[in-house]
């Protein structure tokens, strides 16, 4: 995806998000974040969307920490949201392709990593919201459900911080059926998971793979980051290693 899709995809999350927390009221739980209500998840995006504001337009180039959460509820934290929320779109669509920043994950340039990762950021974070009422996440676009995946997959997951090990080595093969995109994760005890991404795999490939997760882009990745449950896409072969993501896969 372009850095400017990206930006549009951060936009309508945003907005999104605060629609389905405006609907569902700060009192409300967010179920796929267990112990989590509405505003609590407010203050959190807000926080995030502000820091990455910092990088963008101060242009930090080490670790700058966090702003804190906001000691704010009700309309007075919706608010301060959507003008954080705000911020950031602008920041991003103002700053220049040279932009020089600290960033945490492969990138093409610092402005490609922060469009990206507050595009998924804030699209999983509006499932979120969306989980507080009774119709559930919608649907995530097929391209930026299989970039997210991606990210997810070989940018989070290959960093010696990932928590996915296997006591021997296993394979779990991820395809996402409206798009053939597929995915081969290797897994083992010392090292972080190993992602190669490609087309269809071949038939000898395919018999190699432990565990599969299989399904709708858009449904693999809210599953994949622990969204939505287990039984919203197909998962074929080793239940150990399924349950091993479910477990283990979880990013802070």
């Amino acid at each position: 995806m372009k850095i400017t899709e990206h930006i549009t995809a951060l936009d309508a999350a945003g907005l999104a998000l605060a629609d389905a927390a405006a609907e569902a009221g700060p009192d409300a739980g967010v179920p796929t974040c267990p112990g989590w209500r509405i505003r609590d998840l407010l203050r959190h995006t807000t926080m995030v969307h502000r820091w990455a504001t910092a990088f963008v337009v101060e242009g930090h180039t080490s670790y700058h920490p966090d702003g804190g959460e906001p000691a704010l509820d009700g309309d007075e934290l919706l608010a301060h949201y959507r003008e954080g929320h705000a911020a950031l779109v602008a920041a991003l669509r103002a700053a220049p392709e040279t932009l020089e920043s600290w960033t945490f994950l492969p990138a093409p340039s610092p402005l490609a990593f922060w469009a990206r990762r507050q595009a998924h950021e804030t699209t999983v974070h509006r499932a979120d919201a969306e989980s507080a009422l009774a119709a559930g996440p919608g649907a995530v676009g097929p391209a930026l459900a299989v970039d997210g995946i991606d990210e997810l997959l070989r940018g989070f997951h290959g960093r010696d911080g990932s928590r996915v090990r296997t006591p021997e080595p296993r394979i779990l093969r991820v395809r996402a059926t409206d798009t053939g995109d597929v995915w081969t994760v290797r897994l083992s005890a010392t090292e972080p998971p190993r992602t190669e991404r490609g087309g269809e795999a071949p038939e000898a490939e395919r018999a190699a793979a432990d565990v599969e997760f299989s399904g709708a882009a858009d449904r693999l990745y809210l599953t994949l980051w622990n969204r939505l449950p287990a039984d919203a896409v197909t998962v074929t072969g080793d239940d150990a290693v399924a349950r091993l993501w479910r477990e283990s896969s979880g990013v802070t």
